[in-house]
């Protein structure tokens, strides 16, 4: 279980991030056009994971945008923006702010993405999303990166993510 904050209060998540070195654990995602996303639609391909609360907060959303302007240049390389917002809200955000560099996925029907990765947070006012993470996989499906933010209100550490590619 890590221990984060929001505003500074603590909060727990489920479990803990798994440890780089480690296969990279299957997901079964939601894309924006309701298609299911797994880890094996990646294969042979390097995997930024933003993963967030929601993107209709200034933080979640600026880590999108941010990913976005650093992805476009980023060869063999994807970053995948993952939360438990409707396909729909994400899909209505990156059209009004042109997103076009990162994929949106989304966690709501199961929740078993969070679970599996260990960041589903666990107690306070935002029980049941997920809270900030990067996970970055290499092309050959193990984890190269993890940063559990500390606080749910900061941003992640772009540039360290984007070295370990």
């Amino acid at each position: 279980m890590a221990n984060i904050t929001l505003g500074g209060n603590p909060i727990q998540t489920k479990g803990n991030l798994p440890e780089i070195g480690s296969k990279a654990p299957d997901f079964k995602l939601t894309a924006t056009d309701l298609s299911d996303k797994s880890l094996n639609d990646y294969s042979g391909i390097r995997l930024v994971l933003n993963i967030f609360p929601s993107i209709d907060t200034g933080t979640c959303a600026q880590s999108v945008r941010t990913f976005n302007k650093k992805a476009s240049s980023l060869e063999n390389t994807k970053v995948l923006c993952i939360s438990k917002d409707l396909p729909f809200a994400m899909g209505r955000f990156c059209g009004a702010e042109g997103i076009e560099n990162v994929e949106t996925l989304s966690d709501y029907k199961t929740g078993d993405f969070g679970d599996t990765y260990g960041l589903t947070i666990a107690s306070g006012p935002l029980t049941t999303l997920h809270s900030r993470c990067i996970v970055v996989i290499n092309e050959d499906g193990v984890i190269v990166h993890t940063q559990q933010v500390d606080e749910i209100a900061d941003e992640p550490d772009y540039q360290n993510a984007l070295e370990k590619l």
